[in-house]
């Protein structure tokens, strides 16, 4: 027979085992926050912008081909940035302790479809380190692409900086406790309906009826040890207080 589960017994499992589901949440909240705010290093990013645009002539100010050709560039110039030839003249100019592998891993290069502007971003557990880092990339890519490229449409559009006190991007501890909070919630709703699934011991009449399948036909009361003394002493009372007539 297929056994079902109602609304009231899936409640009745909850408030069963709401100290468990409790205990786990709590805990794995509370760990969430212990190592975000205190065990993960915190990773400041910063950003600089490039402009690839061809200086224009007195005589044809725009040239849509030539807007064009930029644009185009640009895929190639994402490669360049990352590429040794720049990031070892970077290492060298800033005396990093770093390797050029190492270094192309902290730093990503991001343009918006169509637009002129890259955004050469830096990430590092150092804000100071990562705004040197961003603007010496920059100002390397600005003096070297003429020579790689023999192009001059490369200028730095906007330096890294950062304003007032740095905000790491990562880790986010409110958004690692909250997400915790609901793996918590749900690890401990789990395990308290596989404890549920695995009891099978039989509480009650309900549970015969179920793991038989015959309808239950009485039940028996279970008698304290108190009541059955109390018993007997009001038994002797009535017994003692009977009048006897000849």
């Amino acid at each position: 027979m297929e056994e079902t589960i109602s609304l009231k017994e899936i409640f009745s499992v909850l408030k069963k085992r709401l100290t468990l589901i409790l205990l786990i949440t709590l805990l794995a909240t509370a760990t969430s926050g212990v190592v975000s705010y205190f065990l993960l290093t915190p990773i400041y990013q910063t950003s600089t912008q490039i402009l690839v645009n061809q200086k224009a002539d007195k005589e044809n100010a725009f040239d849509y081909n030539q807007v064009k050709t930029n644009v185009e560039l640009i895929n190639t110039y994402s490669v360049i940035i990352k590429s040794p030839t720049i990031l070892d003249q970077v290492v060298d100019d800033l005396n990093l302790d770093l390797s050029t592998g190492a270094l192309n891993e902290k730093i990503s290069v991001s343009n918006a479809q169509n637009s002129q502007v890259v955004s050469i971003d830096v990430k590092d557990p150092d804000p100071t380190q990562a705004v040197k880092i961003a603007n010496t990339t920059a100002s390397v890519f600005e003096k070297e692409i003429s020579s790689i490229m023999n192009v001059d449409n490369v200028s730095v559009l906007s330096k890294a900086n950062f304003e007032g006190t740095p905000s790491p991007v990562n880790p986010n501890p409110v958004l690692n406790m909250a997400i915790a909070l609901v793996v918590g919630l749900m690890v401990g709703v789990g395990l308290a309906f596989l404890l549920e699934y695995l009891d099978n011991t039989i509480k009650d009449e309900d549970d015969i009826e179920k793991l038989l399948g015959l309808p239950v036909l009485g039940t028996i009361a279970v008698i304290e040890d108190k009541e059955v003394g109390s018993s007997k002493s009001q038994s002797k009372k009535s017994v003692r207080g009977e009048t006897v007539e000849s």
